[in-house]
């Protein structure tokens, strides 16, 4: 019987590295600012490199995960459950929104009115805020051409060209077996050069939260505190009630996940980016159990179809900045408000700053409220951001598990105990 290995020293775990950075991080941009602005290239070049790595590795994992399904009508069965499961939690996750924000009124009293400035300011966000239809929608989805769908990044893009390819080569039988080895091949080299990539992810932390504290200050936390204190505590009765009774019910703690994926939440503390702990989840998912088709289509379709941290931000920040300029919207108003954050909150992916666009695209179509009034939340997105991309994380962490807990891939007891502490 061999002995237990021995536990590598507690500043060798990412998670710990990752902290100690956003701490230090946070020191300097307190203490020289201008040196916290200068060290920006370090979190925007940190979070470049990992979204170099997150096509190639949606391509390999969805390509070999079709090819190498038998049963082609599961794969039909479970993006349908798939698509049904992100519909009904992110619009419980907006009326949640809706609800705290109109019983909780920060924006009362505000009587807020936009400068030069502040139109200055909102303009950027506005500019590229376009509320597509459901055509527009879908023909975006397909690339303008093959490769282009790895040059723009957009995950839906990515997941279509894969999907494609792997049912091409499932349909070829046994003479696709060398081009699924060379997928496989392909999926191993991907995911050495991103453990490669993530080492460096505690300089990452450090240069996006000195420069996050140096650009913005403490007065940016201080600033609209109702609204953030609002947000953060609505994002978390969010994941321990909401996504921790769908969690009991598949048969596994919401704790006990959250301690499993740690790694990933840290990583996305620093960086304000969900995309750059993408990679990470889908190799834990993998560890958990669940399928390698299930992980390769929730995890990179979660991206655009189930962000739940968004969709509560949105609901939120939309009725706050109604509330700040005296503009009453009634219920049939906020409805309707809810129905265009659904569609306009889709492709809102985890970089910084989408959650703003996306909001943009939902106040073009409430009368009353000035879009000029979102450089209230210009100087605060950073801090919200942060919130929205774990609350997106662990969302879609939580869907992949139920999903491949509704196919019979993964039981309640094997979760228990991969999820214990030894096993992360």
């Amino acid at each position: 019987m061999h002995p237990p290995a021995a536990r590598p020293p507690w500043h060798r775990h990412l998670y710990v590295q990752v902290l100690i950075a956003v701490a230090v991080g946070i020191a300097v941009g307190w203490w020289r600012p201008a040196w916290g602005v200068a060290l920006e290239p370090l979190g925007t070049g940190f979070i470049k490199l990992i979204k170099m790595m997150i096509a190639p590795i949606i391509f390999c994992t969805v390509v070999h995960g079709i090819a190498s399904m038998t049963d082609l009508k599961k794969l039909g069965r479970v993006g349908l459950k798939t698509l049904l499961y992100f519909e009904v939690v992110s619009t419980f996750a907006l009326i949640i929104g809706l609800v705290v924000v109109n019983v909780l009124q920060p924006g009362a009293g505000f009587h807020y009115s936009p400068t030069a400035a502040d139109v200055a300011a909102a303009q950027s966000f506005t500019a590229k805020a376009h509320t597509l239809s459901t055509v527009e929608f879908l023909l975006h989805i397909i690339p303008v051409t093959f490769f282009d769908a790895f040059g723009s990044g957009d995950l839906l893009q990515v997941l279509l060209v894969s999907a494609l390819i792997g049912f091409a080569i499932a349909a070829l039988g046994e003479r696709g077996a060398p081009a699924l080895r060379a997928i496989h091949f392909g999926s191993e080299i991907f995911f050495g050069v991103l453990r490669i990539i993530v080492r460096l992810a505690p300089l990452g932390a450090f240069g996006a939260m000195a420069y996050t504290v140096g650009r913005y200050g403490f007065g940016a936390l201080a600033n609209l505190l109702a609204l953030k204190a609002g947000f953060y505590i609505t994002a978390i009765f969010f994941i321990l009630i909401v996504l921790g009774s769908i969690a009991r019910v598949a048969g596994f703690s919401i704790l006990r996940f959250l301690a499993y994926i740690k790694d990933e939440l840290f990583l996305v503390l620093g960086t304000s980016s969900s995309e750059t702990a993408l990679p990470g989840m889908i190799q834990k998912m993998r560890r958990l159990g669940c399928a390698e088709s299930t992980v390769g289509l929730v995890i990179p379709t979660g991206y655009s179809f189930n962000l739940d941290g968004t969709n509560i931000y949105m609901s939120m920040a939309a009725i706050f900045l109604a509330q700040a300029t005296g503009a009453h919207l009634d219920l049939r108003q906020q409805i309707t408000l809810l129905l265009v954050a659904m569609i306009s909150s889709k492709g809102a992916s985890g970089v910084t700053g989408a959650g703003l666009i996306a909001l943009a695209a939902t106040l073009a179509v409430v009368p009353g409220v000035p879009p000029e009034s979102m450089a209230l939340l210009v100087g605060i997105d950073r801090f919200m951001s942060e919130c929205r991309s774990l609350t997106n994380l662990i969302g879609n962490g939580v869907a992949t598990v139920v999903i491949s807990r509704w196919e019979g891939e993964v039981t309640p007891a094997q979760l228990r105990s991969a999820l214990l502490p030894q096993a992360s």
